[in-house]
């Protein structure tokens, strides 16, 4: 099971692991019930939020603005709503 990505009605909900000041930015596989991203972006100054959401705008190839930080600013385990794209759409880009 996919649990990682739940599709919702308004696009779908990708549950992340970040790994800030990483050697680069990447998708490193899975972290648990979560796909770990690791950034070369410091945790400072919301530059690894920031950071984060253009890489996965990039990877999904989606506008940055179909992209919400739903929950964890703070910590390392985050939830982000790609809205407009299906959860298999989302896995195939992110895992691929």
């Amino acid at each position: 099971m996919d649990d990682w990505c739940i599709e919702r009605t308004d696009g779908s909900v990708v549950r992340l692991h970040v790994a800030p000041r990483a050697r680069r930015t990447e998708v490193a596989g899975r972290h648990g019930d979560a796909l770990k991203v690791r950034l070369a972006a410091p945790p400072v100054d919301n530059k690894a939020n920031r950071a984060l959401l253009d890489f996965l705008a990039e990877k999904l190839g989606a506008a940055g603005s179909a992209l919400e930080l739903l929950s964890g600013h703070t910590g390392r385990d985050k939830r982000v709503l790609v809205r407009g794209m299906r959860a298999g759409v989302v896995r195939a880009r992110l895992e691929g």
